[in-house]
């Protein structure tokens, strides 16, 4: 793998693999980008030969109206200039929309897949995927390309028509302009081999300084009750001020260079002003062959001082795009795969291996389960518990082993597929912005009230939630946060049974409930099991383990035992014999 390359798995594939020839998402859209921006491009002819009008006015107006004093003259150039002027703004508009549009249509054929895996990454990647966001990788190249940058960029080509039309004044002129060009040009071409790496650093170092602004707000109760504000501010602090530094350090190198351009270009625009004046004085030119090509040089090299204005925009977008084709592009495209039925007979792991990626926390982990049978995991922190319930629920991939349901592997199924047969309670419940009813439905549009409704009373929810203000059409902010503990385990709770699943895992689904909401826990899974679902669950208390039969008892991600429950808490939690001590 080469420096630098992240390699991510999404659902067991790796994401180095191509699409076997297929072309990709991002080719797809830079097809579509390269006709437009070859459109934009044509569009600069007209335009730029349209920004011709104001010098060749003025070198009407010098030799041939102030020469002559005819007024109807100059009302002639006068109107001549007003209409091409009127033609410009109008290509310059319609390029400006062009340009948003392409932005706009960019982000709509990437957004899918951008959203996709930036919600997917932090669960194969963990904290490495902080630096990672696709998401907003392509809102900061959307942004260039609605921005000015593009224009000035696809306005530098045309620079040898003014360059051209100087050289058709005199040729001491065209000399003098072109030479300046190409000093600008190596100006520009070390901007971008001094900028490179303290721009790259300055753009990784903000976005771990969002993802360290992200954290706070997701720990801000912990960080009030426990009075970690002050540390947690001095920490920002110091980072804060690496940041500004190696901002400060990419923005003075790139300004140096702007300032030394904007510098020379004036410098430049008086040099072809004062070489006039002396062709002047020598009869070679007019004054107002000298006044045009002063203003020809400022205009041919305007468009570069622009780019390196936008210079800064421009090379964030082009890491940005390097991120997201990474990311999106190797991204295997989900298979087509014919539909399977949904499983009705038993759950099986044969010599299971699975984990975050690079971490194989389970090993060798077997057991067998049927319709109906309910099995609890025990065991210490650590243990590979909740790993276990990710990998069954297909959020970890299988390494090594298989994990089959009705004898098919899990990823036979699409994903949407698979939540049709499963229900998932994580350890850490997270609420989405919305209505009750559609977290419960898990956001699905053509959910009946009568599913809801079900699932809700299965959890032995319905009561707490028709005692809302709203009802099930109560709103709730993210992460649920106008619902205390013990509501949003009920309604997760009632989410993870939404459908009746034929697999339903729930990691410590009592952690916030009280005697009460146990005692309708243990209700709802053995109206599961009677209904033929398979529920496991994940315990650190006994009180949760009241409805299984079965018990799995882990160690150091492997399992020690496995059987029926009694048989399996007499062995873990056998008396360690005592050594029998000499009495003298």
């Amino acid at each position: 793998m080469g420096r630098g390359q992240t390699t991510v798995i999404i659902r067991g594939q790796d994401m180095k693999a191509k699409n076997d020839g297929k072309s990709t998402l991002i080719d797809e859209s830079l097809r579509v980008l390269r006709s437009a921006f070859a459109g934009i491009a044509l569009l600069g002819l007209p335009i730029n030969l349209l920004m011709l009008t104001g010098p060749l006015f003025m070198l009407q107006v010098y030799d041939r109206v102030l020469g002559s004093g005819s007024v109807p003259t100059l009302v002639v150039l006068a109107g001549m200039t007003i209409g091409l002027y009127v033609f410009y703004g109008l290509l310059e508009g319609i390029r400006a929309r062009v340009l948003l549009r392409i932005g706009q249509r960019l982000d709509a054929q990437l957004s899918g897949a951008s959203y996709e895996c930036s919600v997917g990454l932090p669960i194969q990647l963990g904290a490495k995927a902080e630096r990672l966001d696709p998401v907003r990788d392509l809102e900061t190249v959307r942004q260039f390309l609605v921005g000015p940058g593009p224009a000035a960029i696809f306005d530098i080509p045309w620079m040898p028509i003014y360059l051209g039309v100087i050289f058709l004044f005199h040729p001491v002129l065209g000399v003098l302009a072109t030479g300046g060009a190409i000093v600008i040009c190596v100006l520009i071409g070390l901007n971008e081999m001094v900028s490179r790496k303290p721009a790259a650093d300055a753009n990784r170092q903000a976005v771990f300084r969002a993802s360290l602004v992200e954290q706070g707000r997701r720990n801000a109760e912990a960080i009030t009750a426990m009075g970690m504000m002050a540390t947690l501010r001095d920490i920002w602090g110091d980072f804060n001020e690496t940041f500004l530094s190696s901002q400060r350090a990419a923005a003075d190198r790139t300004s140096l260079f702007g300032t030394l351009i904007k510098s020379f270009r004036f410098m430049l625009q008086s040099a072809i002003l004062g070489a006039g004046a002396w062709l002047a004085i020598k009869q070679e030119i007019t004054p107002g062959v000298m006044i045009a090509a002063s203003i020809l040089t400022s205009r041919a090299l305007s468009p570069v001082e622009q780019a390196v204005g936008q210079w800064r925009g421009f090379v964030a977008a082009r890491q940005g795009f390097r991120r997201l084709r990474e990311i999106v592009e190797n991204a295997p495209a989900e298979p087509q795969r014919m539909e399977l039925p949904i499983p009705v007979q038993n759950l099986s792991a044969e010599n299971l291996a699975s984990g975050p990626v690079g971490n194989p926390v389970l090993q060798n982990v077997s057991f067998t389960l049927n319709a109906g049978d309910g099995l609890g995991v025990i065991g210490s922190s650590g243990a590979g518990k909740t790993t276990l319930a990710r990998t069954l629920v297909g959020v970890y991939p299988v390494l090594r082993g298989a994990m089959r349901f009705d004898s098919a592997d899990l990823f036979q199924w699409a994903p949407e597929r698979q939540g049709k047969f499963i229900g998932y309670l994580p350890q850490d419940i997270q609420l989405f912005a919305g209505t009750v009813a559609q977290n419960i439905a898990r956001f699905d549009r053509e959910a009946s009230s009568e599913a809801i409704i079900e699932a809700a009373g299965l959890a032995d929810a319905h009561e707490l939630i028709t005692a809302l203000p709203d009802g099930y059409d109560t709103k709730i902010g993210p992460s649920g946060n106008t619902l205390s503990g013990g509501q949003m385990q009920r309604i997760a709770l009632a989410r993870a049974l939404y459908g009746s699943p034929f697999l339903v895992v729930l990691d410590e689904p009592n952690s916030n409930l009280d005697a009460d909401g146990e005692a309708a826990l243990t209700r709802a899974i053995r109206a599961l099991r009677a209904a033929g679902s398979i529920v496991v669950i994940i315990a650190h208390r006994p009180s949760a383990l009241a409805a299984v039969d079965t018990l799995l008892f882990m160690k150091g991600g492997r399992a020690q035992a496995f059987g029926p429950k009694d048989q399996v808490l007499k062995k873990v939690l056998a008396p360690v014999p005592t050594p029998l001590v000499a009495v003298q």
